[in-house]
């Protein structure tokens, strides 16, 4: 059997984590010698990240039943003929889905969903359709794959591949020199986040434990790295609480891994997490974690070895966390290496690529067309 073509879709504009794992699967597959080609959005950051590559396919999709992207999707996948369509987001599942069932292309191409959110599927007659149309998930987590089951998932259509991280990238950034940038005092510590501006990641317990530890440590800065529809609500809460001078929201960041290495301590405040790839990074750049024991989040940082876990929601136990480790220069060393060795044996981008591979190549197989058959180049 010739290696899987794989096509890849993924609907967002905006570039967040599970955006970084499609360039990380697409660009390895394309490094072991497997052809692939990507669907995203023309106005959207994969795109304009993935425009040097090849077999960048842009396709407007407006929403999960933007008719006019279905039917152009169900002609690529005739013109092309995938082995496998792999299908990053929700808005790509129902679009590939649709496709699907409008093509007349044979064999049926097997459809590989990610899930990379711990939130439960919607129960609509559309979502419930959908993901019934999927060969088989592909969970970010073990948490992931549990929810999966628990909302009626056959286990046998379930597989865990933890995602990973591209080690050498995160060790070619340079440091960013974030005391000059934001005006801050040469030796205060900097307690950061990064993750995006929405409700499920929990900046608002953050800045409650920011206003607890400047209590007893007063020269602690705090920033919290992204953008998001909680942008404004942070602002006032940042201000409500006297914290302009300590607590930054610096926006969207492209050089995000040299701000995270200008960090002292690496915090994720999540209400949940499918896995949580900056806590990746930060390991990876020999960051101490404090962050919520939800989700995926125990499948990455052990406690006690890499990091502190404690409570959603609970800004007391997130600021203790966060004075412990600022206080204990030992604790800090002990959670930056023991990190760094997790991420280098657990979580790199080569081996997620390489069980995503065994995955594409077991399903491929089960209707793979002879090798006398090409698939029709992508224009």
């Amino acid at each position: 059997m010739t290696k899987p073509f794989t096509l890849h879709i993924d609907t967002s504009r905006t570039w967040r984590g599970g955006q970084n794992q499609v360039m990380l699967t697409v660009t390895g597959l394309r490094a072991a010698g497997y052809r692939t080609a990507l669907v995203a959005q023309p106005d959207g950051e994969l795109a304009r990240r993935a425009s040097e590559g090849t077999d960048l396919i842009t396709l407007p999709v407006a929403n999960e039943l933007d008719l006019t992207a279905v039917w152009h999707l169900s002609r690529i996948l005739e013109r092309v003929r995938p082995d496998v369509i792999h299908a990053h987001d929700p808005h790509g599942v129902a679009t590939a889905a649709l496709a699907l069932s409008w093509g007349t292309a044979a064999p049926r191409p097997p459809l590989v969903a990610s899930r990379r959110v711990d939130f439960h599927i919607k129960q609509g007659s559309l979502s419930r359709w959908k993901y019934r149309q999927v060969d088989l998930f592909i969970a970010a987590s073990r948490a992931i794959a549990d929810m999966l089951a628990a909302d009626g998932i056959p286990t046998d259509r379930i597989v865990t591949i933890h995602e990973g991280i591209d080690l050498d990238h995160v060790d070619a950034a340079p440091a960013a020199n974030i005391h000059a940038e934001f005006w801050l005092p040469t030796h205060a510590p900097i307690v950061g986040n990064i993750a995006a501006l929405v409700p499920h990641k929990g900046q608002r317990y953050l800045i409650e434990a920011a206003r607890l530890v400047l209590q007893k440590l007063p020269d602690v800065h705090v920033l919290i790295v992204g953008d998001g529809e909680l942008r404004e609500s942070l602002a006032h809460q940042i201000k409500e609480h006297g914290l302009d001078k300590h607590v930054i929201l610096t926006g969207f960041r492209p050089d995000v891994l040299s701000v995270l290495k200008a960090f002292d301590v690496f915090v994720l405040s999540s209400v949940t997490e499918g896995l949580g790839t900056s806590l990746l990074d930060a390991m990876a750049a020999r960051k101490p974690i404090a962050a919520t024991e939800v989700g995926g989040i125990p499948e990455v940082v052990q406690e006690g070895r890499t990091g502190l876990l404690v409570p959603p929601r609970h800004p007391q136990a997130l600021a203790e966390a966060i004075l412990q480790i600022l206080q204990d220069q030992p604790m800090r060393a002990r959670f930056a290496e023991t990190g760094r060795a997790r991420v280098e044996a657990m979580f790199s981008a080569d081996r997620m690529v390489r069980e995503t591979i065994g995955i594409y190549e077991r399903l491929a197989g089960r209707t793979h067309r002879a090798d006398t058959e090409q698939p029709a180049p992508v224009e």
